[in-house]
């Protein structure tokens, strides 16, 4: 099973390299093809796709990416992952490499996005665009203390251990 699903990921990895040694820019479809794979391998829609974990990804195409209404609540106090089609709609390809390679709330793993190439990220951003709008805009974030409507994942730890005192 592992070998199965490693081979999409394979070819797609021989075909951007056999045109990146031939000097050809890649074709449109091989980008696209690119920012969907990240996408899923980079864990987005765990959070950015409504019911994607639980549903072991099974989600139809139009709900991909749509943010979410589930929260996370820490110290923070309460974040919502966007949604990145109509995120993405408002900015070019050179905002989009800007923003996405900032600091953003927890539980976001913004340094993930600041470590890709820019061909990673631009992959992803015009595989948002081919997917296009849909959707509503993710509740705005609350700050710490102020309490929200919406479920919410408590993104703080328990039981940790006490510091020895000195």
């Amino acid at each position: 099973m592992k070998s199965r699903s490693l081979r999409p990921s394979l070819l797609l990895f021989a075909a951007l390299s056999a045109s990146a040694q031939a000097g050809e820019p890649p074709s449109e479809q091989s980008v696209l093809d690119r920012g969907r794979y990240l996408f899923q391998v980079g864990g987005c829609h765990d959070c950015h796709t409504p019911n994607y974990p639980e549903r072991a990804g099974n989600v139809p195409r139009d709900r991909w990416l749509t943010g979410n209404t589930v929260g996370f609540q820490g110290p923070w106090g309460t974040s919502y992952p966007v949604n990145l089609r109509l995120y993405a709609q408002q900015m070019s390809e050179a905002q989009w490499l800007a923003r996405v390679r900032q600091p953003m709330r927890p539980p976001m793993p913004w340094f993930n996005l600041r470590d890709m190439t820019d061909g990673d990220l631009i992959a992803m951003y015009r595989f948002l665009h081919a997917l296009g709008p849909s959707g509503e805009p993710a509740p705005a974030a609350a700050g710490p203390g102020v309490p929200v409507a919406t479920p919410y994942f408590e993104f703080v730890p328990k039981n940790l251990p006490k510091r020895a005192s000195r």
